[in-house]
């Protein structure tokens, strides 16, 4: 009987997150329960157990349940598979020894960039704790470079209910500042994130083509500005740019950039 009652459970933790997968702006308690047809304390009881497991996240604005960065630590192994990391990671290795920077490898999910990949000149825990870990895509160099991908609707779509929160001196406050500063990432083929994320910080980065010509990744370097003063975003953007290049052409890219 136990058995039976820790198998249902099990299955409901999954439908769970099955639907939480398939809501982008996440879903309230009430809603999953109705959902599901299940009872909310049952459901209160599994989402609290995924919480802490980090497989589910909640909302402190909203109060609503997302996908959590668990999942992604759960499927690390499967990550370090993929033919994207495959073909990035030698690149990504030449660009880091090049810049003596550290590099980083990340995709979009949702309104957020997730990384799954790094690489530095000197072995740290750093890199191994830094894969899964999400942040904004208003404003970091990552997440610029990854909605270059999509048009102005789709981006204003995308970041309704994304609350602009102020985390550097130059970030953005709002989603036309943010649409100003994509159209002029689209114009030169890279972005920027200058003390937007932190102060003091600049970052570069350059969108990965799939054969599709489509935006599936991009690539990022960064530098403490008062450490390293000879270095420049005008300066980093070709290196970097380079770099998703070449994947890009791995991944099957024959220059063409899907419409958008």
């Amino acid at each position: 009987m136990k058995t039976e009652v820790r198998v249902q459970s099990l299955d409901r933790a999954f439908d769970i997150l099955t639907l939480l997968g398939s809501e982008q702006e996440g879903a309230s308690l009430a809603y999953v329960s109705d959902r599901l047809t299940l009872p909310k304390s049952t459901v209160h009881r599994l989402l609290g157990v995924l919480a802490q497991r980090g497989f589910v996240r909640r909302s402190e604005r909203t109060g609503s349940y997302k996908l959590g960065p668990g999942l992604i630590d759960l499927c690390s192994n499967y990550l370090n598979n993929l033919e994207l990391k495959t073909e990035s990671s030698p690149h990504m290795d030449e660009l880091s020894t090049t810049t003596g920077n550290v590099v980083f490898l990340a995709i979009r999910q949702n309104h957020e960039m997730v990384y799954i990949d790094s690489k530095e000149q000197i072995t740290s825990l750093r890199k191994y704790a830094i894969i899964g870990q999400r942040k904004p895509l208003y404003c970091t160099s990552l997440g610029k470079a990854l909605l270059m991908g999509l048009n102005e609707e789709e981006i204003r779509g995308l970041m309704t209910g994304v609350a602009f929160e102020k985390r550097g001196p130059n970030t953005h406050s709002n989603v036309e500042s943010l649409l100003a500063d994509i159209r002029e990432c689209k114009r030169r083929g890279w972005g920027l994130d200058d003390q937007e994320a932190e102060p003091d910080i600049n970052c570069v980065a350059a969108p990965i083509y799939d054969y599709r010509g489509q935006v599936i990744a991009a690539v990022s370097t960064s530098w403490i500005l008062e450490q390293q003063p000879e270095m420049s975003p005008e300066k980093m953007a070709p290196l970097v740019m380079k770099c998703t290049r070449a994947i890009s052409t791995n991944m099957g890219w024959t220059g063409k950039i899907a419409r958008n």
